[in-house]
């Protein structure tokens, strides 16, 4: 297992960090102490980085080891493929034929097979055939919102776990909390020296944790907006990854010194150190249960946690070993998403080791980008729109937004929304609504379109443009952006 502990700081790298894939770490795996089956099923977080002020941005080329990814070939099974029979058979639908009498018999003698054979019924009318499954229709998303505020990049974005508030972080040191219907801004939290790359809420929603370049991770109250008086220090560098365990009780955090630490939060202290990866974490995230933590870095390897042991169980690396930027779990437990620098997301079966699928369409060459999973189909109070269906949706560094089915990998919809590079995007599926934040300094809400107004998909949606001061019109918005160049 490659393992580092770096008690020295590395030369200041830009927060919107790129990863050079000069290392090669070792291509075996870790003792596979997982089973053939996994008993965990259920979910998922991560954000990118910009540059603060006092960071010089280095421009390392990376190594371009593009190519044609296909990892289910079209003979091989669809694990993710869950289909229906499209017909159904009536076992009482079946009339029985009547029996063929004896050339024997006569008028007079009932033939053997008459007297061998109960007289049947006449046959009971056919059941109904259950009503096919439609197919999951994917209603677009349409901006809504635009927040301004922040006064350099956006580097993170999440929803609040009740999804009626929005937290993102900035380059410039500051966390602002939105609210989801009006956009509003309801706090600005400052106390950071440096940028901040990375949010993450607990589970009720009250706390928020921000760990930045200062090198510190602290605790703020979301309700009243106020520090906690503890900060959470230990690391010897930038921090990149943050996330909550689902009871709470404990943060993952991930850093440039190439540890990931597990800390007790009621007590601020570092529960253990895991000598993860050979170069800066990128990425963190918990799996739905508390269970596993999924940990990425440069060096180009995936490694899946005991959190009670501390122990490594698996170690996934793709033959490209291509840098990992951002790594997120699930919502059932079963799989990971893993962002790269060669402009691809893949989806892993970390039990058995292997990528099932493979999402292109976007632009992944420098940046950390993230991004997440959502759900479309039926819901609650959506009638009418097919069986659901799990999509993955990512930012690119062309500003556009792109949607994916997860099983088919069909680009569900590509839309441009930034100016410049899209660092994080995340879901509130219960409320059909997304998020994203970008190198432009703006935070967009990203709302899905009723039914009704989906068969229209040319015409633009009509949105608002949110600022701290004031509200623009759509109309507005170009005219500003060319003002912007």
């Amino acid at each position: 297992m490659d393992g580092a502990d770096s008690d020295t700081l590395r030369p200041r790298s830009p927060k919107r960090r790129r990863i050079n894939g000069t290392h090669s770490p070792s291509r075996y795996s870790s003792p596979d102490e997982l089973a053939a089956s996994s008993d965990h099923e259920t979910p998922i977080t991560y954000h990118r980085r910009t540059s603060s002020s006092n960071h010089n941005i280095r421009r390392t080329p990376t190594d371009h080891r593009r190519r044609s990814y296909d990892d289910t070939g079209p003979g091989s099974p669809d694990e993710l493929d869950h289909t229906f029979p499209a017909f159904y058979r009536d076992k009482w639908s079946r009339n029985l034929r009547p029996p063929i009498p004896s050339r024997h018999a006569t008028p007079d003698a009932p033939s053997e097979i008459s007297m061998l054979t109960p007289v049947q019924e006449p046959a009971s009318p056919a059941t109904p055939l259950p009503p096919p499954i439609k197919e999951a229709r994917f209603l677009p998303y349409r901006q809504k919102m635009v927040l301004k505020g922040h006064k350099r990049g956006v580097a993170a974005i999440r929803f609040s776990p009740k999804g009626d508030m929005i937290a993102s972080c900035s380059a410039d040191a500051t966390i602002r909390i939105w609210s989801v219907p009006t956009g509003r801004p309801l706090h600005t939290l400052s106390g950071h020296l440096a940028g901040i790359s990375t949010l993450a809420w607990s589970p009720d929603g009250r706390t928020l944790a921000s760990g930045s370049d200062d090198k510190s991770i602290r605790l703020w109250d979301a309700v009243t907006g106020k520090a906690y008086p503890l900060q959470l220090l230990g690391h010897h560098n930038y921090i990149y990854s943050l996330a909550f365990s689902p009871k709470g009780n404990m943060l993952v955090s991930g850093s440039y010194d190439e540890a990931v630490f597990l800390w007790d939060v009621r007590t601020a202290r570092v529960m253990r150190s895991l000598p993860a990866h050979s170069d800066p974490v990128g990425g963190v995230d918990f799996i739905w249960d508390g269970t596993l933590i999924v940990s990425c870095a440069g060096d180009g390897l995936i490694r899946i946690w005991d959190t009670a042991t501390g122990q490594c169980l698996r170690t996934l690396v793709h033959e490209d070993n291509a840098p990992v930027s951002s790594v997120r779990f699930s919502p059932n437990g079963k799989y990971v998403l893993a962002w790269t620098l060669d402009s691809c997301v893949r989806l892993w079966n970390y039990v058995e080791g292997r990528c099932v699928k493979t999402y292109q369409g976007h632009e992944n060459l420098k940046f950390s980008l993230g991004g997440a999973f959502g759900v479309y189909g039926d819901e609650e109070g959506e009638v009418g729109l097919g069986e659901k269906k799990a999509f993955a949706v990512s930012g690119s560094e062309t500003g556009e937004i792109l949607w994916w089915n997860v099983q088919s990998k069909e680009v569900l919809q590509r839309e441009r929304g930034h100016e410049g590079c899209v660092l994080g995007v995340d879901t509130w599926p219960k409320g059909g609504l997304a998020v994203s934040c970008g190198l432009d300094k703006t935070v967009r809400i990203w709302e899905r379109e009723p039914e009704m107004e989906a068969e229209n998909a040319g015409d633009e949606a009509d949105g608002m443009v949110k600022e701290e001061d004031g509200v623009m019109k759509a109309e507005e918005v170009e005219s500003e952006r060319l003002e912007n160049l």
